[in-house]
C-alpha cells in the first residue's frame, strides 16, 4: 500500500451481507413462526448482549427468546432459519476481495453471535480473505463501546491514525473517530471502493 493506512477493519452485516440476526431477520421468524412480537422483542432485549459476547449460546438464546421449551416452536427449525437469513453481498465482497490483493493489512470487526459468526464467515467465503476476525463473541465486549477498539489496537499495535474503520451504522463509527481512526460510512459497494481510492488503500 502507498497511503498511510496500515489496517482496514470492515464489519460484515451490513457492508460484507446482510445483517445476521436485527430487526428485520427477527421479524421475519415471528412472522414465519406465529411468534408474539411483544414478548419476543422484550426477551431478545433481555440476553442479546449475552449472545452477542458470547456468554450465552444460540440455543439457549432461541430457547428463552422463542419459548423453545413449551414446545411451541421447534428450536431446529428457528435455529435452521435464523442461519437462511444470512445473504452474502458479492459486490461489497469483492472490494475486500480487492483490498486483500493490494497486500494491505485487514481484519473484521463486528458484532456477532459464535454459533452465527462462523456460519457466515464460511457461507461468505471470508477466511480467503481476511488473516483475522475481531468478532464481538470472542473479545466479549461490542460496538459501540469504545472498549472494543482499544483492544483491536491493542492487539494490532497499529496506530488509530493509520486505521480504517468500515461500517454501515454511525453509532459504531463514531468511537472509532474519537480514536483518531479513519472511518467510511458504508452505504454500497460503488460509493465503498470510492472512498477506499479516497483514501489511497484502492488504486
Amino acid at each position: 500500500m502507498t497511503s498511510k493506512i496500515e489496517l482496514v477493519l470492515f464489519d460484515i452485516g451490513g457492508v460484507l451481507g446482510s445483517n445476521g440476526w436485527d430487526r428485520e431477520q427477527r421479524a421475519a421468524a415471528i412472522e414465519k413462526f406465529g411468534l408474539d412480537a411483544e414478548d419476543f422483542q422484550y426477551r431478545h432485549e433481555e440476553t442479546v448482549a449475552a449472545l452477542e459476547v458470547g456468554m450465552m449460546t444460540l440455543d439457549e438464546y432461541l430457547t428463552i427468546t422463542a419459548y423453545c421449551g413449551d414446545r411451541t416452536v421447534s428450536c431446529a427449525a428457528l435455529k435452521s432459519f435464523v442461519f437462511s437469513q444470512s445473504e452474502p453481498w458479492p459486490d461489497s465482497i469483492a472490494v475486500a476481495r480487492d483490498v486483500a490483493s493490494t497486500g494491505a493489512r485487514m481484519a473484521t470487526l463486528n458484532n456477532e453471535s459464535e454459533e452465527l459468526n462462523n456460519h457466515r464467515i464460511r457461507l461468505f467465503g471470508l477466511r480467503e480473505i481476511f488473516p483475522c476476525f475481531f468478532s464481538s463473541c470472542w473479545l466479549r465486549v461490542r460496538k459501540p463501546m469504545h472498549e472494543i477498539y482499544d483492544i483491536v489496537l491493542g492487539i494490532t499495535q497499529v496506530d488509530p491514525t493509520r486505521t480504517l474503520f468500515v461500517d454501515d451504522r454511525l453509532q459504531n463509527l463514531a468511537p472509532a473517530a474519537a480514536l483518531g481512526m479513519h472511518t467510511i460510512h458504508f452505504r454500497s459497494a460503488a460509493q465503498l471502493r470510492q472512498d477506499l481510492q479516497a483514501h489511497g488503500v484502492l488504486p
